[in-house]
């Protein structure tokens, strides 16, 4: 199977689009026309994946910030709590 990326839709796109500085004010406006073009990426599940994987800090990939991405990796580090009483 090709690279994914080569399957990607923003691979057309102004990489600079895709890692806004920040995340409010202009930022926010960026982020979310990022976003818009992840929507129908054929790729957007392989692409979160990668960055999930290498653990990128920055951009959005899969249509998803990079403090959406903390906060997924943070949920998944918390072991599952149960509710039965100790014996």
């Amino acid at each position: 199977m090709p690279d994914w990326r080569h399957q990607a839709l923003c691979r057309d796109e102004d990489p600079e689009l895709f890692f806004p500085v920040g995340e409010t004010g202009p930022g926010a406006v960026q982020l979310e026309e990022a976003k818009k073009i992840c929507t129908g990426c054929p790729v957007r599940a392989l692409c979160l994946e990668f960055a999930l994987d290498s653990r990128q800090q920055d951009g959005v990939w899969g249509g998803i910030s990079a403090e959406e991405r903390r906060r997924m990796r943070r949920r998944r580090a918390w072991p599952a709590t149960t509710d039965t009483p100790a014996a």
